[in-house]
């Protein structure tokens, strides 16, 4: 389950960041979720409640915002939302696209408690 690993890396994060700003607590972490990043709400949840066990961040809120999939023409480029199997440019038919977001997980926010 590779959940296991993203989140755990996700929390060295913020809890590398929240003792670097002097917090005794979090409170709250707020995640940007690509809709192609390949893990749910649910996992990342399950596994940061796990895993934070002992941290400061164990019993954080977490809050997520969803970042659709984002793509560019290498032709015209046109930046555009869509389908994963996505082949051609809405605008001019081209082929050459690229994926520009909505597969990754980034730590947002933290709020913490000094």
């Amino acid at each position: 389950m590779h959940e296991f690993s993203i989140t755990q890396d996700m929390i060295n994060v913020v809890v590398d960041q929240a003792k670097k700003s002097g917090a005794r607590k979090v409170k709250r972490v707020s995640l940007a979720l690509g809709e192609l990043s390949s893990v749910t709400e649910e996992s990342v949840n399950f596994c940061f409640q796990a895993l934070s066990k002992g941290t400061i961040a164990e019993g954080a809120e977490l809050i997520f915002r969803t970042v659709p999939a984002t793509y560019r023409c290498h032709q015209c480029q046109e930046q555009f939302s869509g389908e994963e199997d996505r082949l051609t440019c809405p605008r001019c038919g081209g082929s050459q696209i690229s994926l520009v977001e909505g597969n990754d997980i980034l730590v947002e926010s933290i709020e913490a408690e000094a």
